[in-house]
């Protein structure tokens, strides 16, 4: 794997671990009391939570368990059906840079250059800094080699590499993660795993969902376990994979949980 590479994130942000833990840092998103519902269905009950600087938080639970909703939620996509959804501004009054990725990336039928170069384009990035930065995104994964190949015929390791080039290069302070291994084969997990936490590395926040109880406990530096909409568990990752357990989370963790 390429060396990490600074991402220019706040000087605050590499030490932002401990100072959240001394309750010295103002969270980069949080949500109070906020939910979300979808005409008369409840999809995500009301829950407190934040999202620190150089936080790898993973969100685990059953299919249909809230985990995309409360991801979109804290991304802004989704409005609120209650409380409030609060950001850290930057100086500028902006909010922190954001980018999500879903677990069947969505590609342009561009080469993997020209998908980059038009993100790049979205994200107000100057015309002359373009290039350059779209370069250092495909070295940055190990695709340079393909960069004039049609994005869409590459293998699917290599596309949810090039979603994660396409979020890098616009510097993201949080980086969404929905399932992104989910349909991948062993080496190629292995992949995007390390590239996920070379990038929690430079200083980036994760928020990532998945089915995987390993890549969990790999990866994470904090575990929620959602059941029903509701958030259940919220812990260290050494506290919840040690420690006693809600009733419906340990059975998650044992692969008991009963059909609803």
């Amino acid at each position: 794997m390429n060396a990490p590479l600074p991402l220019g994130l706040l000087p605050t942000d590499a030490a932002a671990p401990a100072a959240v833990a001394a309750g010295q840092v103002e969270p980069l998103i949080e949500l109070r009391q906020a939910g979300v519902r979808f005409g008369e269905r409840q999809a995500l009950q009301l829950l407190d939570l934040a999202v620190h600087a150089g936080e790898r938080l993973m969100l685990i639970g059953p299919n249909g368990s809230g985990k995309t909703t409360l991801l979109r939620l804290l991304h802004g996509q989704l409005p609120n059906s209650g409380g409030e959804r609060r950001v850290r501004l930057a100086a500028d009054g902006r909010e922190p840079r954001q980018a999500m990725l879903f677990q069947r990336p969505f590609l342009l039928r561009l080469s993997a250059r020209r998908n980059l170069l038009l993100a790049l384009w979205l994200a107000g990035v100057p015309r002359r800094e373009r290039a350059a930065r779209a370069d250092l995104a495909l070295r940055r994964v190990g695709l340079e080699a393909h960069a004039d190949r049609p994005a869409r015929v590459l293998s699917g390791g290599q596309q949810q590499r090039l979603a994660l080039a396409r979020a890098w290069a616009v510097h993201p302070q949080v980086l969404f993660l929905d399932e992104p291994t989910a349909s991948l084969d062993p080496a190629a997990k292995r992949e995007v795993e390390a590239l996920v936490l070379d990038f929690a590395a430079e200083g980036m926040s994760v928020v990532m969902s998945t089915h995987n109880l390993g890549q969990a406990k790999r990866m994470a530096t904090r575990v929620i376990y959602m059941e029903d909409g509701r958030l259940v568990v919220d812990r260290p990752v050494e506290s919840f994979f040690n420690d006693p357990l809600p009733h419906e989370a340990a059975l998650f963790l044992k692969g008991e949980l009963p059909w609803h």
